[in-house]
C-alpha cells in the first residue's frame, strides 16, 4: 500500500522516443472511434511520450524530444477507461483525454510508428493497474476482521508431556543359526537315497612286456601271449560288474 511519502514519488513506466499527435473530429455517436477518419499523413505534432506513475495514478506526458518541454498531459486513474481508449481499426492508435492545470480537458489522437511501441505502451498501463488492484485487495483484507477460526496448539490447564531422552533400549535382533555350516538339501520325494560307493579298490591288471622270442619259438610265444591277455580282460569285466553291484536298486513306492 502506498503511503503519503510514496505518493509524491514519480516512477517512470515506459518511454517512447517518437509519437504522433492528431486532432480528431468531435464524437457524434457512441460508435467506436476509427483512426482512418484522422489525417494520418499529416500529424499535428510529433514528440516523445513518457508514461509515469505517482501513487495509483498514471500520467501520459507528451514532451519535446530535444528540450523535454511538456506539450500535453493525460492523467489516467483507470484502464481501460475514458482517459485512454483504443480505436477499432488499428492497434497503433489511441484516444487520450488531456487536461491542463485549470482542469480543462480535450480529446486528441496519438499514434506510434512501430507496432511494438504501441504494445509496450499498452502492457505498461495494464501492469500498473494490475498492481493497483492488488494493493486495493490487500487494503481491504487488512481492514476486514479475521473471522477464520484459529488453531489452538497450546497446553490445556494441568496438561503435561513426558519426554524420554537418552533412555532408548536396544532390541536384540538375533538371527536363527543353523546346526551346521551348510544346510543339507531335503531328500527327493518318493524314493530312497542310494548308498555312497564303497572304497573297494578295483582290480587292475598290469600287462607284462612281451619277452623277445627266438626265431624257433615265436609261434609258441604268440600263443602264450594270447592266452595271458584273455585272462585279464575277463577279470576286468568281473571287477566292473562287481563295482556296480555295490549299489542297491532304487525301489519306487
Amino acid at each position: 500500500m502506498a503511503t503519503e511519502g510514496q505518493s509524491d514519488y514519480e516512477s517512470v513506466l515506459c518511454v517512447k522516443p517518437e509519437v504522433n499527435v492528431y486532432r480528431i473530429p468531435p464524437r457524434t455517436s457512441n460508435r467506436a472511434v476509427r483512426a482512418a477518419d484522422w489525417k494520418l499523413d499529416s500529424p499535428d505534432w510529433t514528440g516523445r511520450m513518457r508514461l509515469t506513475a505517482r501513487g495509483k495514478v498514471a500520467y501520459i506526458k507528451l514532451e519535446d524530444r530535444v528540450s523535454g518541454e511538456l506539450f500535453a498531459q493525460a492523467p489516467v486513474d483507470e484502464f481501460p477507461g475514458i482517459a485512454v481508449e483504443t480505436v477499432s481499426d488499428s492497434s497503433r492508435y489511441f484516444v487520450l483525454r488531456i487536461q491542463d492545470d485549470n482542469g480543462r480537458s480535450a480529446f486528441i489522437g496519438i499514434g506510434f510508428g512501430d507496432r511494438g511501441d504501441a504494445f509496450d505502451f499498452n502492457v505498461a498501463l495494464q501492469d500498473h493497474f494490475k498492481w493497483v488492484k492488488q494493493e486495493d485487495e490487500l487494503t481491504k483484507q487488512a481492514q476486514a476482521p479475521d473471522t477464520t477460526p484459529k488453531l489452538d496448539l497450546g497446553f490445556k490447564e494441568g496438561q503435561t508431556i513426558t519426554l524420554n531422552i537418552g533412555q532408548s533400549k536396544k532390541k536384540d535382533r538375533s538371527r536363527p543359526q543353523s546346526s551346521g555350516g551348510f544346510g543339507l538339501l531335503p531328500p527327493p520325494p518318493g524314493g530312497k537315497l542310494a548308498p555312497p560307493p564303497s572304497s573297494r579298490t578295483t582290480n587292475c591288471t598290469v600287462q607284462q612286456p612281451l619277452a623277445v622270442a627266438s626265431d624257433t619259438g615265436s609261434l609258441v610265444d604268440l600263443d602264450a601271449t594270447n592266452s595271458n591277455s584273455a585272462a585279464p580282460a575277463s577279470s576286468t569285466t568281473a571287477a566292473s560288474s562287481d563295482l556296480w553291484g555295490d549299489f542297491d536298486p532304487v525301489s519306487s513306492k
